[in-house]
């Protein structure tokens, strides 16, 4: 008894289409084409359809029940349409519903990139089995997906979840266009950011640290590049994580009591780094959350790790069926 899903990543730099069979509340993914994002959406929307197509025939698929499409906000869920997401600057009012359900017959159903991942984690991650979760993206940028009671929370249009805006610090690196914002601080750009600052002032103190040798070099600092040092015991990258990871324990006390929930499932980075992470994180939260609150919640990395994005766009789709009470095709 099983039902095949397809899924569609859309992303700046490159796109995923991807094939998945449910069978017992479980999704395994079939087979998966990955590529650079065509010039234009008129380009991309072709290779959509001709990417599931090629899938379906090389794993003897006959149809879809329904296709998932992940991709950053802001978007429409609702009618279907992808309104100019920083990272897709010509993709303004893009329809992505009709030209796929006219191809495929099937329903299409679409969620900016947090909300997909927060179902994956959900359905079958480190979620699964609970009924309020939030999902963390902490990896280029810092947004939420929000599952509460028991389905996915969206908002009046689109636009809930969008945790990376909160200001944490009136002074901050910039993430979302706003100094000290939770995403200055805890995201792959902040990171870097603040180590530029910081390491820059070492720099003119004549001390440089482990991840930058001298000033050419500070336009190359990275996340990475600044957790490698840390953990080779540099004391400015160091300080850098403890300062990401006591300013991700303010905004995650924030989440708990607004929100309540059972778990906090963070991805990209926290899985990565949460052995420098996690202890400041803890601390953070003893101090700055709601007793009763933090007692009822985990926060955990992601446990599908780096292939949530795989996942995340069929989730879409199961989702989007539950919600229409259609198990179309199951049999």
């Amino acid at each position: 008894m099983s039902i095949a899903l397809g899924g569609i990543d859309i992303g700046g730099t490159k796109c995923a289409v991807v094939i998945g069979e449910l069978c017992d509340e479980t999704i395994r993914i079939i087979g998966k084409v990955q590529y650079p994002t065509p010039s234009t959406p008129e380009e991309a929307m072709q290779s959509f359809a001709s990417n599931l197509q090629l899938l379906m025939q090389q794993h003897h698929i006959a149809s879809l029940s329904a296709i998932g499409i992940s991709c950053g906000s802001p978007l429409d869920s609702k009618r279907g349409l992808i309104l100019s997401p920083p990272n897709l600057p010509h993709w303004n009012r893009i329809d992505v519903f009709t030209p796929l359900q006219q191809t495929f017959g099937v329903p299409v159903f679409l969620q900016n990139d947090a909300n997909a991942c927060a179902l994956a984690e959900w359905k079958q991650g480190a979620g699964r089995g609970s009924a309020n979760m939030l999902f963390l993206t902490f990896g280029t940028g810092m947004g939420a997906g929000l599952i509460l009671n028991g389905r996915l929370y969206t908002g009046t249009n689109d636009m809930a979840g969008e945790v990376g805006h909160i200001r944490l610090e009136h002074d901050g690196p910039i993430g979302y266009g706003k100094n000290g914002s939770f995403e200055g601080f805890c995201s792959g750009g902040g990171i870097a950011r603040l180590a530029q600052s910081m390491a820059q002032q070492q720099l003119e103190a004549g001390t440089p640290p482990l991840f930058c040798r001298d000033m050419d070099q500070l336009d190359r600092i990275t996340a990475k590049s600044v957790a490698e040092a840390a953990q080779h015991g540099d004391p400015l990258a160091q300080e850098i994580y403890r300062i990401v990871g006591t300013k991700l324990g303010s905004g995650l006390a924030i989440l708990i009591d607004l929100l309540n929930p059972e778990v906090i499932v963070i991805g990209s980075i926290y899985p990565r780094q949460r052995s420098i992470l996690e202890p400041q994180v803890m601390e953070q939260l003893a101090r700055e959350a709601l007793p009763n609150s933090l007692a009822a919640c985990r926060v955990v990395p992601a446990a599908l790790g780096e292939s949530v994005g795989d996942y995340a766009s069929l989730f879409v789709a199961w989702n989007g069926l539950e919600l229409r009470g259609d198990r179309k095709g199951e049999g």
